[in-house]
This record gives C-alpha cells, structure tokens and sequence, in this order.
C-alpha cells in the first residue's frame, strides 16, 4: 500500500518461483525478495534472474544483516540489503534511483 502511495505499479508473488516467472514475464525495474521466500528462497531467485540478464534494481528483504547476510545477498546478485522492519522513506529512495552502502 505504501508504493502505491507513492505511485510505483505493484505487484505480488508468494513464492520463490511464482516471483522468477513474474519477473521473466514483466521485466520490472526493481524487485524486492524476501530471503525467505518458500520452495526458491530469495538468493536463488536473484541468481538466477542475474544469470539470465536480468539488469533491474534487487532488494532482498531479511530478518537478519549481520556482515556475512549482506555479503551473501551482494553475491547472489542483490544491490542492496534491507533489514526487516525497512524504513519506508529509505526504500522509497532506493527506488527512486538513490544509493546504499547496505
């Protein structure tokens, strides 16, 4: 509700695998996985979105960012790291082409 507030499109997958089909069906400019995501979690959906060219902005979304779970996300292809509850107003930011360290 929020980034629709805000003017973004929205839309929803629940699982790892429905969000790979959506993205290779709609080509957003920017995704935001849950790590946890069932069945595909959220490192393997940035994978393999990277392998297949994918060029748009990747959030993972986590409950956990600790050095090592920021890592983890930059190598399967993420771009930024958000630790849950994310700060509204920063991800607004980042969609709206701002820059992270995290």
């Amino acid at each position: 509700m929020l980034l629709r507030g805000k003017g973004f499109e929205v839309d929803t997958a629940h699982d790892g695998e429905s969000a790979l089909e959506m993205a290779r069906a709609i080509r957003p400019d920017a995704m935001l996985l849950d790590i946890g995501l069932p069945r595909m979690n959220g490192y393997e959906v940035a994978q393999m979105l990277r392998s297949e060219g994918f060029a748009g902005k990747l959030i993972a979304v986590s409950g956990y960012g600790q050095s090592e779970d920021r890592r983890r996300s930059l190598e399967a292809g993420f771009n930024h790291h958000l630790v849950k509850p994310v700060d509204h107003q920063h991800l607004v930011e980042l969609l709206n082409g701002g820059k992270s360290a995290g």
